[in-house]
């Protein structure tokens, strides 16, 4: 071995090392296949494709996501902390303010504290929005984008480890709480009231029913987010893509409630394999109601992790011009990963990071 190559500490099958990069290279170009793919759909569909800037005043106002800080020096030599988005959301949501109608962006966002076979710290989110179009749409061109996504890459099925999904199979649609009760045996919704609030101390007596971990300071949110990843996420995708809809409206800050139920929300999932390869909405336009969602968001993460972001005030006075519509963001890594069977994120990631 040469020994100043062992000093510098790499492994042999560091992603830029000559052999490492062949076995890879066949998953970056279909990568680059079924992202064309897509972009030739929407544009004859009728959308424009934006590049939103990465630097913004705030990362997202979720409790549980994660920014990456940085410092923007002015002209007056005085720091302001600014983040690498986590979405695009706020900035396409401006852009609909502004009179855009169709539009959409690969996006790479940042999300801290997420690393994984599933999760890159920074990836690649494709992200659309059609205004004055119910979220059900969205649906359909999610299947659209999975079917295009394994023609792509010639597969004829989604993979994942040992799970399989159909793309091409009619996908399956049920509420969440028709999944909890399916795959869990727990009554969601008993710990819904009608004005959708939630009760923590209901939900824990079903999770001790079922023979669920918990601790007694678990939230309400918390406990779903357990029965969720544990019993109902294994079984969504499989044999054929899932459409997980109807999610309870304390868990969907940036959706609008479902007309005629205030427990539930225009909120749903797709998953393909077990995993989750993108989140809709029928979008919240409401700036009074979306800065008390994102309030409460910040308090529970000062509560949990003792820090807040700002608001972007700039974005809720957008939402006072935007016009309904419906929007949804995918994890287009993730999309190529089941598409080409990769068993990480990182093996279809053109340059992942360190």
């Amino acid at each position: 071995m040469n020994p100043d190559k062992a000093q510098t500490g790499h492994q042999p099958d560091t992603w830029w090392t000559p052999a490492r990069h062949a076995d890879r290279r066949p998953l970056l170009l279909a990568r680059n296949r079924i992202q064309a793919a897509i972009r030739g759909w929407l544009a004859a569909d009728g959308f424009i494709e934006v590049d939103p800037a990465a630097l913004a005043i705030s990362p997202g106002n979720e409790a549980h996501l994660h920014g990456f800080v940085t410092e923007a020096i002015g002209n007056d030599g005085l720091p302001r902390a600014m983040y690498l988005h986590t979405s695009p959301e706020f900035a396409m949501k401006k852009l609909l303010a502004a009179g855009e109608t169709r539009i959409h962006a690969f996006a790479h966002v940042w999300r801290n504290r997420e690393r994984g076979a599933l999760h890159s710290p920074e990836f690649t989110m494709l992200e659309w929005y059609r205004v004055g179009e119910g979220y059900d749409r969205l649906m359909a061109d999610t299947v659209a984008f999975l079917r295009l996504a394994a023609e792509a890459a010639g597969a004829r099925l989604l993979r994942f480890r040992d799970r399989t999904c159909d793309p091409f199979a009619a996908p399956e649609r049920l509420s969440v709480a028709d999944a909890f009760q399916t795959h869990a045996g727990v009554d969601l919704l008993a710990s819904i009231n009608p004005d959708g609030t939630t009760d923590a101390a209901r939900l824990a007596v079903e999770l001790d029913r079922i023979g669920l971990r918990r601790a007694d300071d678990d939230t309400w949110s918390d406990m779903l987010s357990r029965v969720l990843s544990e019993k109902v996420e294994p079984h969504l995708g499989q044999g054929r893509i899932t459409i997980l809809d109807h999610y309870p409206a304390a868990e969907a800050a940036l959706a609008r409630k479902l007309p005629g139920d205030a427990r539930l929300a225009e909120r749903f999932e797709v998953y393909a394999c077990g995993v989750e390869l993108a989140n809709g909405f029928g979008e919240l336009t409401d700036p009074a109601e979306q800065r008390r969602r994102f309030v409460a968001e910040m308090d529970e993460k000062a509560r949990v992790y003792g820090e807040r972001y700002p608001l972007d005030e700039d974005f809720l006075a957008a939402l006072a011009l935007m016009p309904p519509a419906a929007g949804i963001a995918m994890g287009f890594d993730r999309v190529v990963m089941l598409s080409t069977a990769a068993p990480r994120i990182d093996d279809v990631i053109w340059t992942p990071v360190a």
